[in-house]
């Protein structure tokens, strides 16, 4: 019995390559390439190359289950897709997250913000999932609610250009709105804006914490691994009681009017 349980946990340990779609139980689902298990979570690795993934509680999913067939397209119109054509990339997958790529780079241009932030909201909302459906009723890559979607001009939640445009405008309504304090802008993505007024910041809600601080983690390993950001972030989610920014000087701050976007040189998650 032991010898069997010890099989099975060098079994679980290994890497599992396959096109497949995690479901949770909390109703979304992550397309991702390969799994593994880490400890007690399942990491899902939504790039061929391992360059992205994300780490979920084992526990939290339901199910996993074969990835439906990508469509090709039969036009390459975006510069990012043209370059991997000559560069002889046929790969669906890659030509899909070139799309993306272009997409959010485009939305985060209009809006003055930076794209790795709005990045690290997809992948917190949909795990990159342009089909995602939460229990409430959000859709989409950003997870838009129908109202706050008709409210943006998004008349296909499901169409992945139109919902990060909408999104991207949103959060950055939320970043103005909130004096261009991330962490107050991304609590009320979360849990909406008459929450963050009522307590004065974010939420003593479990999930918004969790949710705020996986963010600000995901943005700033992209900045340190660029270079231009030293951010310390705790990385135990379970552990997340509250959530802040070191604030910037006055003058560092965005002003909407002048076309800028707003510099985050630190952001900080803690308990």
């Amino acid at each position: 019995m032991r010898g069997w349980i010890i099989a099975m946990l060098a079994v679980c340990a290994l890497p599992c390559f396959a096109g497949e779609v995690a479901v949770l139980r909390n109703g979304f689902s992550i397309r991702h390439e390969r799994r593994e298990i880490v400890g007690d979570v399942t990491r899902l690795y939504t790039a061929a190359d391992g360059s992205s993934f994300v780490d979920v509680p084992t526990g939290e999913i339901d199910h996993f289950e074969a990835a439906p067939e990508l469509v090709a397209e039969s036009n390459a119109t975006s510069p990012l897709l043209a370059k991997a054509a000559r560069n002889g990339a046929p790969d669906l997958r890659l030509r899909e997250k070139a799309d993306l790529t272009e997409v959010v780079n485009e939305a985060s241009g209009r809006y003055r913000l930076d794209p790795d932030l709005v990045s690290s909201v997809i992948k917190a909302e949909s795990g990159f999932n342009a089909h995602a459906v939460s229990p409430k009723g959000a859709r989409g890559l950003m997870q838009l609610m129908p109202g706050t979607a008709s409210q943006l001009g998004v008349g296909n939640v499901f169409d992945p250009a139109a919902n990060v445009e909408g999104g991207t405008k949103y959060l950055r309504e939320l970043m103005e709105r909130y004096d261009f304090d991330m962490v107050k802008a991304l609590a009320a993505y979360n849990a909406g804006p008459q929450r963050v007024e009522q307590f004065g910041g974010v939420p003593p809600y479990y999930e918004t914490r969790a949710y705020v601080a996986r963010i600000v983690r995901d943005f700033n390993k992209k900045k340190i691994a660029q270079g231009k950001v030293v951010a310390s972030a705790k990385t135990s989610t379970p552990r997340v009681a509250g959530a802040k920014t070191k604030r910037q000087p006055a003058a560092a701050k965005a002003n909407p009017a002048s076309g800028t976007k707003p510099k985050v040189s630190a952001v900080q998650a803690s308990n």
